[in-house]
């Protein structure tokens, strides 16, 4: 995908593709936003830890009708597990909780604990998560200096889990591209900010892909378990959120010289051209006739788009007829 330029219109509907900086939370990325483009409705697709970098979906106006997709939409990550120490949050933000030895582990005892990851439908989510208890947020009584609260299993889901290199943080791969096969290491490209290591560990480097909900801190704490070690969330890139890669990023310095993306470059669904005859009906709330539709358009979710590609609705298709999910209004006049 091509990155946002700042010329050209993106439509009624678009959606600012974020490489999000090291150290910022996602609300932090929203507040800045929110002033930057003069609005209080703002929001994002999809939380992004502190210490993790890189595709943060802001949602402005009538973009935050989205959110159920672009938020319930597949991510893809570069994550860093650090083996041989775990930390109260899972990740690098520390302090070092327990420690073993984990110099005995090779390449090939990393690969054959991953199979089992592909299966699994259910995992327990971090403690110090954005998850609600009770009303507030987990990690709100961490912050207080509380026990957080024991969380039961969620629905998960690894759609891919490949290991890309093995061993010392300093021998491992530091420049990344963009391939057909996801962000893989190169010999020249994109360097990435980590977080500061805690300790000199042997370190495993993965290109992920899961299902929304799944949190690769939860990862970490499930490949050292599976390999007899503590071991943490070193280090996280999310790189493509829906359709939108990393590539289509702009640093958040540059969000007020980008008009963003469009929404069907956004959303990973199908999608079918309207007629304008067509696109006032859908506009109305009216159904049209599923064999009206280009057959590709197929069953299940597709984006119903105008002939300048703009989002018109997003409506599911079955045999027995379509049915409108959400409706976008005609902004253009």
């Amino acid at each position: 995908m091509e990155a946002p330029q700042s010329g050209g219109s993106m439509g009624p509907v678009p959606v600012y593709a974020i490489d999000k900086p090291l150290g910022l939370t996602s609300h932090d990325v929203v507040a800045r936003a929110r002033k930057v483009l003069g609005t209080r409705r703002v929001g994002h697709a999809g939380t992004l830890d502190p210490l993790a970098t890189g595709v943060l979906l802001i949602l402005s106006e009538e973009a935050t009708k989205l959110s159920p997709w672009l938020t319930g939409s597949d991510k893809h990550y570069l994550a860093w597990v650090a083996l041989g120490a775990d930390t109260p949050t899972w990740d690098a933000e520390g302090p070092i909780e327990r420690t073993a030895d984990a110099s005995h582990l090779t390449r090939s005892d990393v690969e054959a604990a991953l199979p089992p990851f592909l299966t699994l439908r259910e995992q327990v989510p971090p403690r110090h998560s954005a998850i609600k208890v009770d009303g507030e947020r987990a990690y709100r009584a961490a912050h207080r200096g509380e026990d957080a609260p024991a969380l039961p299993a969620r629905p998960a889901g690894y759609r891919s889990v490949t290991l890309l290199a093995f061993g010392a943080r300093h021998d491992l791969p530091t420049q990344f591209a963009s391939t057909k096969q996801g962000w893989r290491p190169t010999e020249s490209g994109r360097t990435f900010a980590l977080p500061p290591a805690l300790a000199d560990l042997p370190i495993a480097l993965f290109a992920v892909q899961v299902a929304a909900g799944t949190y690769l801190r939860a990862f970490a704490r499930d490949l050292g378990e599976a390999l007899g070690v503590p071991a943490h969330l070193a280090g996280l890139v999310r790189t493509q959120a829906g359709g939108v890669d990393l590539e289509a990023c702009v640093p958040l310095d540059a969000l007020a010289e980008v008009e963003g993306v469009r929404a069907r470059d956004a959303l990973d669904l199908p999608h079918a051209t309207l007629d304008a005859t067509q696109v006032q009906r859908v506009r109305m709330g009216q159904r049209l006739p599923v064999d009206a539709l280009p057959a590709s358009s197929g069953e299940g979710e597709v984006m119903l788009l105008d002939e300048a590609g703009n989002l018109v609705a997003i409506a599911h298709l079955a045999p027995s007829g379509m049915r409108l999910r959400r409706v976008w209004p005609d902004t253009s006049r």
